[in-house]
């Protein structure tokens, strides 16, 4: 064992080595097979290339060098092409504050049976007044890089569920083609993590139809683990087990507290509101969801038609079939 694998249980050493194809005899090699690669990307500014920071990218991908070369690349193309984004990417930004405070994303203090850390959010406590659907996708973000710091969640990865519970058609109708895919190439093609589920629970007919648009856009292995539940907790149950779940997803567990993950990352700052107004969060966070274009999605120029959404009656929401079967 070398020292990049010194925060590994010996239980996940085992995993890394048979899932992920990870060799402490050749680690540092396969390092610097991926640094080697830097130099064919002369376009993009790559900020770190340390050990460390490049074996997250090589785990994320089964040491696959050049997927995970591919992947570090995208990752720092991403920020160049969204600035405004990262400006001030930082847990005391006003917008990625108010965010953090509602929840957005929350952590289970349990990670479930296959070591995995449990992400909840709660669609419903998204205040449009307060912050924007980027500053959400923000405060993930850098939820994300502050929790890949641990080589045991490189390794186990997360599990995401999203509790749509509540969530309007008002709501739902912000989530606009250009943001959608912020938020996929974000989170699926630029980011190194490894998502082992992603559950939708009480998800109301309007989210099926978004997600029908969606899915051509997501890589197959991740339409394979996104299972949508709708109002059948059992289900849920079978892949992750109550003993570790809140009352809101039918666990054992007391309901979740809102401000965990906030409280983790903002430390005594939690509390001083002084920056967050309406008038002065984040404005360039505000500008680019306006800004946002949709020519990005192309195969699709709208994620749904409000005119559509209107005639889809009551027997159509009830009629409509899971769209994953669930193993």
């Amino acid at each position: 064992m070398t020292h990049l694998q010194a925060g590994l249980s010996p239980e996940t050493l085992e995993k890394a080595r048979l899932e992920l194809n990870e060799n402490p005899d050749t680690l540092h090699q396969d390092i610097q097979e991926v640094r080697d690669m830097v130099i064919t990307r002369p376009d993009i500014g790559f900020l770190r290339t340390d050990d460390a920071f490049i074996l997250r990218f090589l785990r994320a991908r089964k040491f696959q060098h050049f997927e995970a070369f591919r992947l570090l690349a995208q990752y720092f193309e991403y920020r160049q092409q969204n600035l405004d984004m990262f400006k001030s990417f930082k847990a005391t930004d006003p917008g990625i504050k108010q965010a953090l405070k509602d929840g957005f994303p929350g952590g289970l203090a349990n990670l479930d049976h296959y070591g995995r850390k449990i992400l909840v959010l709660f669609a419903a406590n998204w205040d449009q007044s307060r912050y924007t659907l980027v500053d959400i996708l923000r405060a993930i973000l850098l939820s994300l890089e502050a929790m890949i710091e641990d080589p045991e969640l490189q390794v186990n990865g997360f599990v995401l569920i999203i509790d749509w519970s509540n969530f309007t058609f008002k709501q739902a109708s912000k989530l606009t083609p250009s943001m959608l895919r912020l938020a996929i190439e974000g989170l699926q093609d630029s980011f190194p993590a490894r998502f082992g589920g992603i559950h939708f629970v009480n998800q109301p007919w309007y989210i099926h139809a978004l997600y029908t648009v969606i899915r051509p856009f997501l890589k197959e292995k991740t339409r394979k683990r996104i299972f949508l539940h709708g109002n059948n907790l059992n289900s849920l149950h079978q892949l992750i087990h109550p003993e570790i779940l809140p009352s809101e997803f039918g666990g054992m567990l007391p309901p979740y507290d809102m401000g965990t993950w906030a409280r983790t990352l903002l430390d005594h700052e939690y509390d001083d509101d002084s920056e967050c107004n309406v008038d002065s969060y984040n404005a360039p966070a505000k500008d680019l969801e306006k800004d946002l274009s949709p020519k990005s999605m192309k195969r699709s120029q709208s994620v749904v038609d409000p005119g559509v959404l209107k005639r889809m009656d009551k027997n159509e929401e009830e009629n409509m079939q899971p769209l994953l079967s669930l193993d």
